[in-house]
């Protein structure tokens, strides 16, 4: 297997070449340091993940682990088994990478939480602390509080009076919003990025308003000891805004100063037919809207999750993006960004939706899972076996979904090291794998199969069957505890102690960011020819 060792990687880093640094660690794992191009690649996600951020297979590649050995040739193998042509393993992984000098950071998303803190900088960007915001609250200033997360965060904890509005919305929708130019902006998030991102669109597309990020966000606003509402579902108005005409002038103006290309199906299947450049087809509408009606082939990518979040769909360093947009509002702003995070080639597609579109969620093909045929049992007749004591649930989805609710009595498991739960199986019994995709839970089957002790099934549907059948469901939020759950990076509030020191943890690690990253040096920010 071919190794490359950490001057070698940093040399491939800085060569302009098209490269993608995958880490096979899982994503906890992976959160607790690794280098800052990388991109987190689970093994127990591999057969998806992989087929999902590499459009091209002859990309040149980097596998990495922490240097506990194997995890990064496991990887390597496989990918080289789906028909990867340039794999490489860094030798000795992250202690080598910081063994040679060079920087490790902790946390996901990092390119992108980096690139909010250093926007701040570049722009100057505008902000008030929570006694401020309560302030003008009380006074009854003329404003508005738009969340820019999604809606999922944003009814999990929001601040009170706010409306949802996703940040990839926000220069699309304003005009219906706040059509008062006297009327103050203040955006917010969790913590900082994206509230800064949010308040610098609005800047950066000329709104005549007064704009404000909200410093540090609900976490800031919660240890300042104000309460968050919960619960709530206020959002943008849907449809296409009145103010289109202008909100696409001011994006057109921010796009063509960060060099965005446009291009049209035509040229879309030209570039994809190149086989030397990798590009990727994402589409940053509302999910909403791409769940109704999509090209088919490109994936939902919400334009400010994308910029906020690019490693979820992004491997390739130096690669092409095509962004898909009905209005073009949307992927102008998206793609301004993008040029000045990673000086991707960036192109908007101009006629994404002259021809058949496709319903429905994306997936990538699994050949692997498709290939396989296990048993498998419904929803009720597990449910009758546990009550007999003749089956036990092994759940294999994200271990905060196993917390929020599981069959009672399951164990939660990782899909390749499910070997840890065989002292707490009974051998003999029959195991029923319960998933929250199919294809995951067929490629788990046979790994519990492989431990020899009894009969292994696949509950048909998953945990989505279960609970449309309306069976019982156990929670308990200790359950894995915080410690085990390897699988996801927790988040301060995800956390089950010491949740006011994470939060605080966090918005420090948030800052300082942007010192780390001038210290690393592998990283351009607004270097894109305007």
């Amino acid at each position: 297997m071919r190794r490359i060792d950490a001057p070698g990687l940093k040399a491939w880093i800085g060569d302009g070449r098209e490269l993608a640094i995958l880490d096979a660690r899982e994503d906890g794992e992976f959160g607790r340091s690794h280098l800052f191009w990388a991109n987190p690649c689970p093994l127990s996600r591999a057969e998806l993940r992989a087929r999902a951020i590499l459009p091209r297979l002859g990309v040149r590649i980097c596998c990495v682990d922490g240097g506990e050995g194997g995890l990064a040739e496991r990887l390597a193998a496989y990918l080289e088994g789906i028909g990867c042509t340039d794999v490489a393993v860094l030798e000795g992984g992250t202690p080598a990478w910081a063994a040679a000098g060079y920087v490790l950071f902790s946390g996901v998303n990092v390119p992108s939480k980096a690139f909010g803190e250093w926007v701040e900088h570049r722009y100057h960007t505008p902000s008030v602390d929570p006694g401020e915001l309560r302030a003008m609250m009380e006074a009854g200033q003329d404003m508005v509080v738009l969340d820019s997360r999604p809606m999922d965060e944003f009814r999990r904890m929001s601040i009170p009076g706010a409306i949802d509005v996703p940040g990839g919305e926000l220069v699309y929708r304003i005009g219906e919003i706040a059509p008062r130019p006297e009327t103050t902006i203040v955006v917010n998030c969790a913590g900082r990025t994206r509230s800064i991102m949010g308040a610098e669109s609005l800047r950066s597309a000329g709104i005549p308003n007064t704009v404000v990020a909200l410093r540090n966000g609900t976490m800031g606003w919660e240890l300042a000891g104000f309460a968050c509402d919960r619960g709530r579902t206020a959002s943008f108005p849907r449809g296409t805004p009145e103010s289109l005409p202008l909100a696409l002038d001011r994006a057109r103006a921010f796009a063509d100063r960060w060099g965005v290309r446009r291009l049209d199906r035509a040229g879309l299947a030209a570039l994809q037919a190149e086989a030397d450049r990798t590009t990727y087809l994402l589409d940053v509408r509302d999910p909403e809207e791409y769940l109704a009606g999509h090209l088919p082939g490109s994936r939902m990518a919400p334009g400010g999750q994308l910029v906020q979040g690019t490693d979820n769909w992004v491997a390739v360093r130096g690669a092409r993006i095509v962004l898909v947009d009905d209005t073009g509002v949307r992927a102008l702003m998206t793609g301004g960004w993008l040029r000045q995070l990673g000086g991707w080639e960036v192109h908007v597609l101009t006629d994404g939706f002259a021809g058949p579109l496709e319903a429905g969620p994306w997936a990538p093909d699994c050949p692997e899972a498709a290939a396989l045929s296990p048993a498998t049992v419904t929803p009720e007749a597990l449910a009758a076996a546990l009550a007999a004591g003749t089956a036990q649930v092994v759940q294999v989805t994200r271990s905060l979904e196993f917390r929020e609710g599981h069959p009672p009595g399951a164990l939660w498991g990782v899909r390749t090291r499910l070997a840890a739960l065989r002292p707490r199986l009974v051998p003999g019994r029959r195991s029923v794998v319960v998933a929250g995709e199919e294809a995951l839970g067929r490629l788990a089957v046979p790994e519990l199969e492989a431990l020899g002790l009894g009969p292994v099934a696949l509950l048909d549907g998953g945990l989505a069957a279960w609970r449309a059948a309306g069976l019982p469901l156990a929670a308990d939020r200790r359950d894995p505890a915080d410690a085990d759950c390897i699988d996801v990076y927790l988040r301060p509030y995800d956390r089950n102690d010491g949740v006011e020191a994470a939060m605080r943890e966090y918005l420090s690690w948030e800052i300082d960011l942007v010192h780390e990253v001038a210290r690393d040096g592998d990283a351009r920010f607004g270097e894109a020819a305007a």
